[in-house]
């Protein structure tokens, strides 16, 4: 059998038909539906990201492309293994013609590898390229040895956006520039703190000092050393991309133990309004990365809802405040309708592999094009990128927090709502 795999593909897209706008009929026999596989952490401590989860599921089966497919959803647990695991079951078991899949490395890598391994297609989103890409492969540390993807694909922003958009926030403060960080013995902290493609050698090329503790494990109940560290060396910003409960026990520590930093920007764990209004008053001008919102200048190409509608139609649905994954997960059942529909047989793993590589996609959350645009030759074929701002959570008069978005120098078409301001409580 002859396979991409198999074969030198020097330009995937060659003979493609591309849909950026209308959505073509996917092939499939009389009375079939495509089956699509999607996992995500719905339990655990990852759980936050697939919160909206059930809302976007039922969007998709309302619109007019939903009609065409069935999706058959698994429960990573928020669990390497179990991702893997149930990866395997979506193969073999369910034979699924597409696999999609959300949320951090633990989720996103072995489901991906899994995907790779077997020649199913794949299609993932919300971890950064880095660790998604560079964590798959064998040896990490050795570029040379690593091995290009054929199935897989991945659309999200890297660490060069993240660094970009986090200093680009703190210097809109006055700062001594010292900056602790909270980096954790997983496949995002490991990443953030890389010396060689993490935030280590950017913030010392930009002057700042860094106070790394090195690795600490997930659901640690004490951050004594770390707050004690960055005390002793004046530390003003604190940065890093803890699970949501570590962030809660970090934060809470280190006000009970009377340090405050100017700025905390803090990745993964307070993208989430449930995740800073659990911190009390404590949350006020904590910053995050942005990678969705309802002021994003964006439209669906499924539903043509804007992506201020669809946040208002996850409020009116469920009652809840809107939250960053809505956009991405939203994004991933829009590529399965766009790839489906340039495709002459959905049970043809190569030509679905090669309709994701083809794609040139208006999504909710922006272009999504596998065109290797600001990416290094290595991940280009297998990554597309998409836009990144910053915000901060500002308490509300009664209670709870809006996300303002305080930074756009990367990408002024998304608007600004206001400046950085610093943690002074």
């Amino acid at each position: 059998m002859i396979t991409r795999r198999n074969l030198l593909k020097t330009s995937s897209a060659a003979g493609l038909t591309l849909a950026a706008g209308g959505l073509a009929a996917p092939a499939i026999a009389q009375g079939a539906r495509i089956r699509l596989g999607y996992v995500s952490p719905q339990s655990g401590p990852l759980a936050a990201f697939s919160e909206a989860d059930q809302f976007i599921l039922d969007s998709f089966a309302n619109s007019e492309a939903g009609a065409n497919f069935e999706v058959i959803v698994k429960d990573s647990q928020s669990n390497p293994n179990r991702a893997a695991d149930v990866a395997s079951e979506l193969i073999i078991d369910d034979e699924i013609d597409l696999m999609l899949v959300a949320s951090t490395p633990e989720t996103t890598n072995p489901v991906a590898t899994t995907c790779e391994a077997e020649e199913i297609p794949c299609i993932s989103t919300v971890a950064p390229w880095q660790p998604y890409f560079i964590g798959q492969q064998g040896n990490p540390g050795d570029p040379g040895s690593w091995e290009r993807f054929y199935y897989s694909y991945h659309f999200f922003w890297g660490l060069e956006d993240v660094i970009s958009v986090f200093t680009s926030m703190w210097g809109q403060l006055s700062t001594n520039q010292q900056v602790g960080a909270l980096f954790p013995n997983d496949g995002d902290g490991n990443a953030w703190g890389d010396p060689n493609v993490g935030f280590p050698p950017v913030l010392a090329d930009l002057g700042y000092g860094l106070t790394d503790t090195g690795r600490y494990q997930n659901l640690t109940d004490d951050f004594s050393a770390q707050i004690n560290a960055f005390r002793n060396n004046n530390v003003e910003i604190v940065t890093g991309v803890p699970i949501p409960p570590d962030f809660t026990t970090f934060w809470t520590q280190a006000k009970q133990q009377g340090f405050t930093p100017k700025a905390a920007s803090i990745g993964k764990a307070i993208l989430f309004p449930q995740a800073v209004e659990a911190l009390g008053d404590t949350g006020h001008n904590l910053s995050s990365e942005v990678w969705w919102s309802p002021s994003h200048p964006f439209s669906s190409s499924v539903t043509g809802q804007s992506a201020a509608e669809v946040a208002a139609g996850f409020t009116a649905a469920t009652g809840r405040q809107w939250t960053q994954p809505i956009g991405f997960v939203h994004a991933l059942f829009e590529m399965a309708a766009n790839v489906m529909g340039r495709v002459d047989d959905a049970s043809d793993a190569d030509a679905v592999a090669e309709a994701i590589a083809a794609t040139q996609l208006d999504s909710l959350v922006g272009r999504i094009a596998f065109d290797g645009a600001g990416l290094p030759p290595f991940a280009a074929a297998n990554v597309a990128k998409t836009p990144l701002v910053g915000g901060q959570w500002r308490l509300r008069d009664g209670g709870g927090y809006d996300l303002v978005i305080v930074e756009n120098s990367d990408q002024p078409d998304i608007p600004t709502g206001g400046m950085m301001e610093e943690i002074t409580a």
